[in-house]
């Protein structure tokens, strides 16, 4: 998902940083650089399991009884109370039956997203139960002989280079036989801010450290290979001295990574998973092939020349590959919409082709050409993988998912993604809470799958090219193609794109194993970017969704009702959730609409989740602190949504923002800082005259959202980070920039043929020259004499 702003130069940047960055009394950091642990963080460092524990048959039957009780209680509801209450009270006004028909509407729309949880939780319960992961040996002999090549693009924005490098060492570690990693910068080419230039300058050299990191263990790999092929070719081979070679391989290639583990900086909880988990993973690895070598050494046992070529291969997957830098940015041909999606599009689109540059007026141009002509060669590759810049791969993701793509019956998978989890060992209790409900979600799209409905999550995908292109929208800007695959007119472009792959008879899956990681905000300012833009576009996609199962029905295609409830719950949830639970603490409804039923119909989910965040590590109880944490986040969803619905009445895009990465505390906006203070207050005042009224149900629920969000703000906000915040967009409010001079218009047309831009001329044509005559025969008929 690396998040982006719109920040076409410096001065802009330097404008959100301010609106965001919280100074330096506001840090929680401490004198190092590693950030401070709160208490109540997270104790546990090791991470889940790659392979999902099977669920037992009476946790599978558990959940069927759950997804029954909540529909038999919401059905009970609306006979025992509100069709009973409207018949016994016929008389009682036109204001208790809108009362009436808006709780239930509520009731309803809230109790149908946790039916909709239940569900996806279930058939994520059956795929993980049916789940046989591939055997080692079957993933080396269907690549043995590979061709097909794959390039992994990570975007990325403004981001500290260290975030950076561990992102692409873990792709570049990944075991495929012809492997491409492309970081696409997006930051301007050009600042003028020295720091700014030195990160940017660190973050282009990533490339090339790398590949020459792995230039001396690929060298060493690839003459193992050669030897051991060119022994095949003349016959000179012994069994007991092949195991012996291949195994003094496998050593000297675990040993490499090793040496590299113990050289790491390890800061914080993220740089010990990629030591632990990528690197010394690979290794431990590779050092339990190696015991296998020796244990088949000791009992005199003999491998098979395939089998052997197929051990040298794999180390050669592992330490060759092909890294690269590009910014989109130094072209003018290319789109420069400051988003991911557009970022990610521009060089998709140069694939598969050669180009030159060519200088015109000033500017950079592409140019397709042909032979010596290019000195941009850019290879087509069967698949592209896009990974954001703050996002960690296990050793053989690619090699699984690029083998379920080839696997019969998969033919039409565009995507394939394993939905990312968090990091463990997160340093505050926000990060702790906020990954929680990531491995939640991360359950709920392998359940999705089941039933047809996945939806690209966009940290981590596989594609296949050819997919892209049967989705691509050609437009002509400004006398230059600019070819969209991946949509940008929301800010949850990935969303959006699977609908547009499904109207074109793809499908998308999410592969049924842990094997990407991501970081999740450390404070409440950064948490609050980041949902706010998740929040924003799902109801924008929602027509084109209907247009798509249209089109699928005109077809004759089955479309499972399942999947329509699924979909919709996705897009629109948040939009309903947020206004329902606003309606809910704020107007007082009348004490006969509630009853014992609302609750039994809850009551499964929230069973269901406690047990979902149990079984990820984290614990039962998490579940009164994710229900405070949506309370302090309430302002921020319905921001989100409101986005959503002034982009459809103007048809505007919305800038993408980025969620800040930094060691510091982000400051929040002081409106969602100070509402959900105001949520407890009217809470309270809530409790307060339902108990004067004696209205104990209203009464008990009013309090339990005070306490549950009072403690929120203690654990997730702070008291002092809260004072910080207010009065920094006090500040802010007050401030007034001081209104910068105006430039002078150009006063003549210059007089001689050496003072003529003659490339801007030429190439933009006369209208900039036209500009400068009229400036000048203005001025000379202002000073001409009479």
């Amino acid at each position: 998902m690396p998040d982006q702003p719109v920040l076409p130069t410096d001065s802009v940047e330097h404008d959100i940083t301010k609106s965001t960055a919280a100074p330096d009394d506001a840090s929680v950091s401490d004198a190092g650089s590693t950030r401070k642990r709160q208490w109540g963080a997270e104790r546990r460092s090791e991470p889940l399991s790659i392979v999902h524990p099977v669920p037992s048959r009476r946790k599978i039957l558990l959940g069927r009884v759950g997804i029954l009780a909540t529909i038999l209680a919401w059905i009970l509801y609306v006979i025992s109370t509100v069709l009973r209450q409207l018949a016994d009270n016929p008389n009682a006004g036109f204001q208790f039956q809108l009362e009436t028909v808006s709780y239930l509407v509520v009731v309803t729309f809230l109790t149908f997203s946790a039916l909709m949880y239940l569900l996806a939780r279930q058939g994520a319960m059956y795929r993980f139960a049916s789940h046989k992961r591939v055997a080692r040996g079957e993933l080396d002999r269907h690549f043995a002989d590979y061709h097909e090549g794959i390039t992994v693009l990570v975007p990325s924005y403004a981001e500290e280079p260290q975030v950076v490098r561990a992102t692409l060492w873990s792709a570049a570690l990944q075991e495929f036989p012809d492997l491409t990693v492309v970081l696409l910068l997006d930051d301007p080419p050009f600042p003028t801010d020295p720091a700014v230039l030195a990160r940017l300058e660190q973050t282009r050299a990533l490339s090339v450290d790398i590949e020459s990191a792995l230039a001396a263990p690929a060298e060493r790999t690839n003459s193992a290979l050669a030897d051991f092929r060119q022994r095949m070719e003349q016959g000179d081979t012994d069994a007991a001295d092949e195991l012996r070679r291949v195994s003094a391989e496998y050593e000297a290639a675990a040993g490499w990574l090793e040496t590299m583990a113990e050289a790491e900086r390890v800061e914080d909880h993220v740089d010990e998973f990629f030591v632990d988990l990528v690197v010394m993973g690979l290794a431990r690895e590779l050092r339990l092939t190696m015991l296998a070598l020796n244990a088949a050494s000791a009992q005199n046992a003999a491998l098979g020349a395939d089998r052997l070529g197929e051990l040298y291969q794999r180390l050669t997957w592992i330490f060759n590959v092909k890294t690269n830098t590009f910014e989109r940015k130094k072209f003018a041909n290319l789109s420069h919409e400051a988003n991911k999606a557009m970022n990610l599009n521009s060089y998709i689109s140069l694939m598969g082709s050669s180009w030159r540059r060519e200088d015109a007026a000033g500017a950079v141009i592409l140019r397709e050409a042909a032979g010596e002509l290019a000195d941009l060669i850019i290879p087509d590759t069967e698949y592209v993988l896009t990974l954001d810049a703050d996002s960690l791969l296990l050793r053989d993701y690619c090699l699984r998912l690029v083998y379920f793509l080839e696997s019969a019956g998969n033919e039409r998978v565009a995507v394939t993604q394993t939905p990312y989890s968090s990091f463990r060992g997160a340093p505050t209790r926000i990060e702790r809470v906020a990954g929680a409900t990531t491995d939640i979600q991360h359950i709920l799209h392998q359940g999705m799958t089941y039933y047809g409905a996945t939806f690209w999550v966009g940290a981590n995908a596989v594609i296949r090219k050819r997919a892209l292109e049967d989705i691509v929208e050609v437009e002509n800007v400004g006398g230059f193609e600019i070819r969209t695959y991946i949509q940008d007119r929301t800010v949850i472009e990935d969303t959006e794109s699977s609908v547009d792959l499904g109207t074109h008879g793809w499908t998308l899956s999410n592969y049924p194993e842990r094997l990407s990681y991501s970081a999740t905000p450390p404070d409440f300012g950064a948490l609050v970017v980041q949902r706010r833009r998740w929040a924003n576009g799902g109801l924008l996609i929602l027509p084109k969704f209907w247009k798509q199962i249209s089109q699928r029905r005109f077809m004759r295609e089955r479309v499972l009702f399942r999947e329509v409830l699924l979909r919709v719950n996705y897009m629109a949830s948040i939009a309903w959730a947020s206004f329902g639970l606003l309606f809910l603490l704020a107007y007082p409804y009348d004490s006969r609409l509630l009853s014992p039923l609302v609750f039994v119909a809850a009551l499964p989910y929230f069973l269901a989740m406690g047990s979902d965040l149990r079984d990820s590590g984290h614990r039962f109880s998490d579940i009164f602190r994710i229900y405070g944490f949506n309370l302090v986040l309430l302002p921020v969803n319905l921001a989100g949504v409101i986005k959503s619905i002034q982009q459809g009445f103007t048809g505007e895009k919305i800038p993408f923002v980025r969620t800040p990465k930094v060691k510091n505390r982000t400051a929040a906006p002081a409106l969602y800082v100070v509402i959900p203070y105001l949520i407890v207050a009217f809470s309270l005042l809530t409790v307060w005259r339902n108990v004067q009224d004696q209205n104990w149900g209203n009464a008990a629920f009013a309090a339990l959202n005070a306490v549950l969000a009072a403690g929120a703000i203690r654990a997730y906000i702070g008291v002092r980070n809260s004072a910080v915040d207010v009065a920094l967009g006090i500040i802010g409010w007050l401030y007034v920039e001081p209104k910068k001079a105006k430039q002078a218009a150009p006063q003549i047309v210059p007089k001689t043929p050496e003072e003529v831009d003659w490339e801007s001329v030429l190439y933009h044509g006369d209208r900039r020259l036209n500009r400068d005559l009229r400036a000048g025969n203005d001025r000379r008929r202002r000073v001409t004499p009479r």
